[in-house]
Parts: structure tokens; sequence; C-alpha cells
């Protein structure tokens, strides 16, 4: 997608679809930072091992890949995958929760900052859009800084115990 485009997004296939786009976008152009929120991560193709594959192409040194949810215990059942590979990313990736705030609270987002923002306003529907617009890409970042502001390390890479 080029900067200056905006491109609605009006099922789950595209939503999906949409997130391999962007995430191809990041890799292809060596972005800095990847942010996706999401309240649980169910529906996003991360399973997908042209996506992981996506990732791998994308991490490197000076990367960082941010995830946000409301709980993150739809990732290891649905997404073995990209389990498996943040194993090996842990240094590249972080995880973030806020506890106070309700699941409907968190919106789906993925961010790359000054390159593109996918947003979805509804998530029953999967209806939002995909911009390159300075104007979606500031107020994309605005909302992921005031999400993570309040955030804290959550779902870490190996469970510690006795």
């Amino acid at each position: 997608m080029s900067s200056d485009n905006i491109s609605a997004v009006t099922s789950r296939a595209e939503f999906r679809d949409a997130v391999r786009s962007c995430l191809g976008g990041a890799a292809d152009a060596g972005a800095r930072e990847i942010v996706m929120i999401d309240p649980t991560f169910a529906d996003w193709p991360l399973n997908d091992v042209a996506v992981v594959e996506t990732f791998a192409r994308w991490a490197g040194q000076g990367r960082s890949l941010t995830l946000m949810a409301h709980r993150f215990d739809e990732l290891p059942r649905r997404h073995m995958r990209f389990v498996e590979w943040r194993r090996n990313w842990s240094h590249v990736v972080r995880c973030r929760a806020d506890e106070e705030l309700e699941e409907q609270q968190i919106p789906t987002l993925l961010l790359v900052p000054g390159q593109t923002c996918l947003r979805i306003v509804d998530n029953v529907n999967y209806c939002g859009t995909v911009s390159g617009l300075a104007a979606d890409l500031m107020t994309g970042r605005e909302a992921v800084d005031a999400l993570l502001q309040r955030s804290s390390d959550a779902f870490p890479v190996t469970a510690l115990g006795l």
C-alpha cells in the first residue's frame, strides 16, 4: 500500500488478508517497529506459515514487535507457529496487557509507524480501514501510545516455576 492510500475492510477474510499485506509491507520496507493490538488475537492469521515466514524475514537487530491484548490464552491454542517463532525472537517481541480495561475497550489495530495503520472499528463484522494517510498514522500512534502507557508486561516466553 502506498503512503497515500486508504482501503476498506469489510469481512474477516479481508481483515486477515490486510494483516498479511501490512506485515509483508513492513518486512519489504525494513520497518523498525510493528505494533499489533487486539483483545485476544483469536482471528489473526498468526498461525499461517507465510505470516511466520514474513516475521522471520522482518526480524533483526533494532526491530521491535509489540503485542497488546486483554488476554493471551488464544495465542498458544491457535497460533503455535507464531508462539514457537517468538521463542527464538523474544528479544524482538514484547507482549503487554492492561488488566484494568474491559475486553471491549481493547481495539483491533495493526500499526507500522510511518507506513500503514489497519484499524477494525466493528469487531463483529470486521469492518475497518487500512490507511497510509498521515492523519490516520498519527491517530493510530496516539491510540497505541495511550494504551501502552497503562499496560504492563504479559505472556512470558517461558513459565517459571518449581
